[in-house]
């Protein structure tokens, strides 16, 4: 059987097909201002037997195509430990939000997480923080590499920490230090979520921020442990819900 697992949220939105257990099939695309138009750009030229929704979105698409769907929590979860056996944490800063998922030794879900209050520490943060420097998403962490320590970034809400990033600019700070100061301050809201729930190591990063080379060094800095990246880590949560609606064509509910 081919089975299908897709993750809409609020940036992107992927599509994953497994048979057998395999990735036979994944594609990304922009959630965009019409996410129904584009699960079905997606969806429309691929076979598959059952399909799973999960993520910011997938309440929509259970009304527009009767999907049946699952929390992001519980298809990360399935995801992350198919994908590494063993894994005991979760992070994942998504476009909307930041979770932190704490698993146990079978890959059950003990508790969680989730930052949905602000869209400081997420993944649009990083975006707009990016374009108010100039850079783009792709090279926004590699400048923050170059970057010196020195100057933070102390507000908690996304519009006063731009106004606070647009005055650093106007004092002549450099934008590398800015761009590093940034990424800093994400780390820490990531970091104190993880401390609270006092997860054991290995931890995975999943999402599309664990493409952040700056990201990545700091949260593995601050843990003073390895931090696990899957190979494309927007996918876990895709893939995720693909692994469950295989088990769920499998019993019949």
């Amino acid at each position: 059987m081919k089975n299908a697992g897709i993750d809409i949220g609020s940036r992107s939105i992927e599509l994953v097909i497994i048979e057998d257990n395999n990735v036979i099939f994944q594609k990304q695309t922009e959630s965009g201002y019409n996410p129904i138009e584009r699960v079905k750009e997606l969806t429309s030229n691929v076979q598959f037997d059952s399909i799973m929704a999960t993520g910011y979105g997938r309440g929509i698409v259970e009304v527009a195509f009767d999907y049946p769907t699952i929390t992001e929590i519980k298809a990360y979860g399935a995801g992350a430990t198919a994908l590494h056996k063993g894994i005991r944490g979760i992070l994942d800063i998504g476009g909307q939000d930041t979770k932190v998922i704490t698993l146990n030794e079978n890959g059950k879900v003990l508790k969680f997480e989730m930052n949905d209050k602000c869209a400081a520490g997420t993944g649009k943060f990083l975006e707009m923080m990016a374009t108010t420097l100039g850079y783009t998403p792709e090279t926004f962490g590699q400048a923050a590499l170059s970057g010196n320590s020195g100057i933070e970034i102390n507000s908690m809400c996304a519009v006063f920490a731009e106004s606070e990033v647009t005055s650093l600019l106007a004092k002549g700070c450099n934008r590398q230090d800015i761009a590093l100061a940034i990424h800093q301050s994400v780390c820490r809201r990531a970091v104190g979520m993880i401390r609270r729930q006092n997860i054991s190591s290995p931890i995975m990063f999943a999402g599309g921020v664990a493409n952040n080379s700056c990201m990545v060094q700091l949260l593995q800095k601050a843990l003073g442990s390895e931090v696990i990246i899957p190979k494309q880590p927007q996918f876990v949560g895709a893939y995720g819900a693909a692994i469950l609606s295989s088990v769920t064509a499998v019993v019949g509910i």
